[in-house]
């Protein structure tokens, strides 16, 4: 018997964000309307939703004290559209935005 040689998991990269921001994995854009006309890329709205991948720590306010936020790693949540600014780390993009710029949690 031989051994055969694995390829080595790939590590993903870790993102922490600060205060009161929030890291967000856009969900992919539609590839179809309803109709079923496809999609070019020109013409894709980007979506306003997302998984949350990491959060901070939380906002401190005037008295010092640290308020954990309300989002937690996994949650898909609505966002406003042009809210965040994206980025890549690795192959994935991202986009890191304030959580004041989340509008809702889905259930």
């Amino acid at each position: 018997m031989s051994a055969t040689a694995t390829k080595p998991a790939k590590k993903k990269a870790t993102l922490i964000p600060l205060g009161d921001r929030v890291v967000v994995e856009r969900e992919p854009s539609e590839q179809k309307t309803a109709g079923g006309i496809v999609l070019p890329d020109s013409v894709k709205d980007k979506p306003a939703r997302g998984t949350i991948v990491s959060v901070g720590e939380g906002k401190m306010d005037d008295k010092g004290h640290r308020h954990p936020l309300q989002v937690k790693p996994g949650d898909r949540v609505v966002f406003t559209s042009y809210a965040g600014e994206p980025f890549k780390v690795g192959d994935d993009e991202l986009l890191l935005m304030r959580e004041d710029d989340i509008l809702a949690i889905l259930g």
